[in-house]
């Protein structure tokens, strides 16, 4: 068994990935902000993230008008789905920017505290693999 093999670092590894895959789709969310009849999305949070991150079913988020900015670089590997903020333009825009930043704010937040538990996770392993009476 291998330290990879631990149920553990496997969640957290896939709540890091959720946690880019998230920032990645609200980047875009805001990227589109002034595009007429674009909708907000956001990621559907999947109850274990380890199996999530595991399944072979990466989506691409995909424009729905000319105007729309595509996303560039990885497919998101997560449920996206809409999720209006609490206004919608006359336009039919419903990204409102400052929601936008605060569910990044909140994502980076997340990622702290995720790479944080994981740093001492390893920490934790590496003691208990250390010889006894070794300083």
């Amino acid at each position: 068994m291998s330290v990879t093999d631990l149920s553990l670092l496997n969640q957290i590894k896939g709540r890091l990935g959720w946690l880019d895959d998230r920032q990645r789709v609200i980047a875009q969310n805001v990227a589109n902000s002034d595009t007429p009849g674009y909708g907000a999305r956001d990621l559907t949070v999947p109850t274990d993230f380890a199996a999530a991150m595991n399944k072979d079913r990466s989506v691409r988020v995909m424009t729905t008008h000319a105007a729309h900015i595509a996303p560039a670089g990885q497919p998101v590997r997560f449920d996206v789905n809409r999720a209006p903020d609490s206004e919608t333009t006359l336009d039919g825009n419903s990204v409102v920017v400052e929601e936008q930043m605060l569910k990044m704010a909140e994502s980076r937040a997340a990622y702290d505290a995720a790479i944080g538990f994981y740093q001492k996770s390893m920490q934790m392993i590496r003691l208990a693999a250390r010889k006894p009476g070794a300083g």
